[in-house]
């Protein structure tokens, strides 16, 4: 169960605060002291409190939400007596923390919220899933067999990346639910137990029909080709509150996830063979992630590549696609570098559209929206002049979709919104303003406020001579909060026009850094000012809304050029990791599961060998169809024999990420799963239940041996 951690936001004093059990894990975890508790109440029925920082209330946020599975963050906003929950947020719903958790982090992965509806039987069960990518809006549902350690449950949430599951409240109770506790919690997910009666699918297609784009016939369908996931995609829907915001209408896509598409890897796996990245790791090349992340956008290629590390594909024409683009970017060297380089200008761009379509974007969010589209002609103009052996390939799969969006009348109307809207000359100093040309009223009160910007450096001009003062020299001008426009003198002065002040002036304020003073006049032209410029922010707030408004109508160009963009950021860091290791890799061939072997001739560790101590040996691995089904691996302990077997499941998986591998030679028989050895952590049952043929025959081998 999920552990509520609760914090208060004083509005006042700008300092958070947590209470009571909150208080000590707070104190203990990220303080390192008791020492920060104090005592609030008398003796008798006092309470721990301890208070943070806002940078320490965002550190404290970005660990329990994107790297602790067991906790849900909850703030209070108030003073006194008075509070009220602003903001909500677990693991796979990071909600309205996102403006926390990313303002000054990339996204590195996409969230995923699942829930289950188990049909349990004699051996095995019938698992109904739904999941919700709310970063991508994307909703999907899934059925299939399982047998009694729930083994394809937990390849699918590991496929999937969740990180929060919903299982009914009954699952405490029951002992049936207790492998099905036991797969999730191996994934590392989050539970969070919900009503029963929520698990209820019987309006789901009209729900659908609201939030999803296009006509809802596909999604009756979809919705009546199962039995059990209906019920866990409606869970769903109401615990994210989805219907509930009229902004989500339209504008989620649904898809049903097949466990036969990709490779199956287990969270045994997926930690054996060090995929993805480790908070202990000293070296990101430790990580097989860390070692193929070459990606250059901000944020939507790492996205892309952790799904890809987590989807192994089965498809022998797929993976040979990615391959084939792997092999026209490693040779030629030039082509790569030079798309690498323009798509180090291209921003999160999947990030930017979240934030359109939930009413969280402003002027910075559409001018970097703007600035990775100008780029787009640039990467076009690269993918025209490759002329090598995948020409056409290139063409057909990202030259000319990038055509059609590049050529198309909506990019060009976002671009021309942006350039006429938003006033481009002022981000060199940081402000992101609308352009006052851009508005009649805008403008006429622009000319209004330098109007009197000009009366007033007139009058600041007659007051200097009145004075016999030097201008700006010994008589400034100032503007601020408190008095508005006034004038100021040194103290030094001051007596040398003592009489005209008291006279002629008002003076407001003497202060070490000299006299400041006024005159009806001065007063009233800088009251006008102010009330001209209070005038001008509330039009451009409102003409901001109405930009932003009209830019969010573009989020459908810009989710296909994301994901096209984010496709070609991964498989140009693929070539970049084969072109520049210093035994460079090499492209396998890829064959049909039911055909060809595995060969891996001269093959290494790609993690092993990226360590600046390491000399590593290569070594070869056949596995030949019908002749050598399994391999003993014997030897004394610090011999490799861990090393070896790992590195064959990791060159195998490499290969049907559509990477090429590090060996002198592969041939690669396609794999639906890989098991791997981790000492106690290893899990027999779950291997028999997944391999019970393959053992099968091991031990017939071993027999007649």
């Amino acid at each position: 169960m999920a552990v509520v951690v609760t914090f208060f936001l004083h509005l006042v004093q700008d300092y958070y605060t947590a209470h009571g059990e909150n208080a000590t894990y707070i104190a203990k975890t990220y303080c390192h002291t008791t020492s920060a508790l104090r005592q609030l109440g008398s003796k008798s029925d006092a309470i721990s409190s301890v208070s943070v920082s806002k940078n320490m209330f965002e550190t404290i946020a970005r660990d329990l939400l994107l790297e602790r599975t067991d906790h849900t963050l909850e703030l209070y906003e108030g003073s006194g007596s008075n509070w009220r929950l602003v903001k909500s947020g677990t693991p796979g719903n990071l909600g309205s923390f996102e403006d926390i958790l990313f303002a000054n982090n990339e996204m590195q992965d996409s969230p995923v919220i699942v829930a289950i509806v188990p049909n349990f039987r004699e051996n095995g069960s019938t698992v109904g899933l739904g999941y919700i990518d709310l970063t991508k809006r994307v909703l999907g549902l899934a059925e299939f067999l399982d047998d009694s350690h729930f083994t394809n449950l937990e390849s699918a949430l590991v496929a999937l990346g969740c990180k929060e599951c919903l299982l009914p409240v009954e699952s405490a109770k029951s002992s049936d639910f207790r492998p099905l506790n036991n797969a999730i919690s191996r994934c590392g997910v989050m539970v969070t137990e919900r009503k029963k009666t929520e698990f209820k699918g019987r309006d789901l297609a009209q729900d659908l029909g609201r939030l999803v784009k296009g006509p809802s016939e596909p999604v009756r369908d979809l919705v009546s080709g199962f039995e059990f996931a209906p019920g866990a995609l409606g869970s769903l829907l109401s615990y994210a509150e989805l219907l509930a915001d009229e902004r989500n209408y339209g504008h989620y896509s649904v898809r049903q996830y097949n466990l036969d598409n990709y490779m199956r890897l287990d969270a045994a796996a997926v930690r054996a063979l060090n995929v993805m990245e480790s908070k202990t790791d000293a070296n990101k090349t430790f990580s097989l992630f860390g070692l193929m992340n070459r990606t250059c956008t901000a944020g939507m290629g790492k996205r892309l590549l952790h799904m890809w590390l987590k989807q192994p594909l089965l498809d022998v024409d797929e993976i040979n696609f990615r391959l084939d683009m792997v092999q026209a970017f490693v040779e030629d060297t030039a082509f790569r570098q030079e798309l690498r380089q323009h798509l180090k200008r291209i921003s999160d761009i999947e990030r930017l559209i979240h934030n359109l379509e939930k009413g969280r974007a402003n002027l910075l969010h559409i001018v970097k929206l703007y600035q990775s589209s100008i780029r787009l002609p640039f990467i076009k103009s690269i993918l025209e002049r490759y002329d090598g052996q995948f020409a056409s390939l290139v063409k057909e799969k990202y030259l000319d979709p990038l055509g059609y969006w590049t050529n198309d009348d909506h990019l060009n109307k976002f671009n021309g919104l942006v350039e006429a809207s938003v006033d481009l000359d002022q981000l060199e100093n940081g402000e992101y303003m609308i352009s006052s040309g851009y508005d009649s009223n805008l403008s006429a009160l622009k000319d209004d406020q330098e109007s009197l910007e000009r009366q007033i450096h007139s009058l600041h001009k007659h007051t200097a001579n009145d004075l016999d003062l030097a201008l700006d020299k010994t008589l400034k001008l100032d503007k601020g909060t408190q008095f508005g426009h006034v004038f100021r003198i040194t103290k030094k002065e001051e007596p040398k026009v003592r009489k005209k002040l008291n006279s002629h002036y008002i003076v407001l304020e003497t202060r070490k850094d000299g006299v400041k003073f006024t005159n009806a006049k001065l007063k009233k032209l800088g009251d006008q000012y102010q009330k001209i410029l209070e005038e001008y922010k509330t039009c451009q707030k409102e003409l901001v809304v109405r930009v932003v408004q009209t830019a969010a109508t573009f989020s459908e160009v810009f989710e296909g050029l994301a994901l096209l963009l984010s496709e070609l950021d991964v498989l140009l860091g693929f070539a970049d990791l084969a072109a520049s290791c210093p035994t460079p890799y090499t492209r396998p061939d890829i064959t049909m599961s039911d055909m060809g072997d595995i060969i891996l001739e001269g093959s290494r560790h790609p993690c092993v060998e990226a360590q600046d101590w390491v000399n590593f040996m290569p070594n070869d691995c056949k596995l030949v169809r019908e002749k050598s089904w399994f391999q003993i691996i014997t030897g004394p302990n610090m011999g490799g024999k861990s090393t070896f077997i790992r590195q064959v499941g990791v060159n195998i998986l490499m290969a049907q990420v559509g990477s090429f591998v590090p060996c002198d030679r592969a041939s690669i028989s396609v794999r639906d799963c890989i098991f791997a050895r981790v000492g106690a952590g290893d899990c027999q049952v779950s291997c028999v239940a997944f391999s019970s043929g393959l053992l099968e025959q091991a031990k017939k081998e071993l027999i007649k041996r």
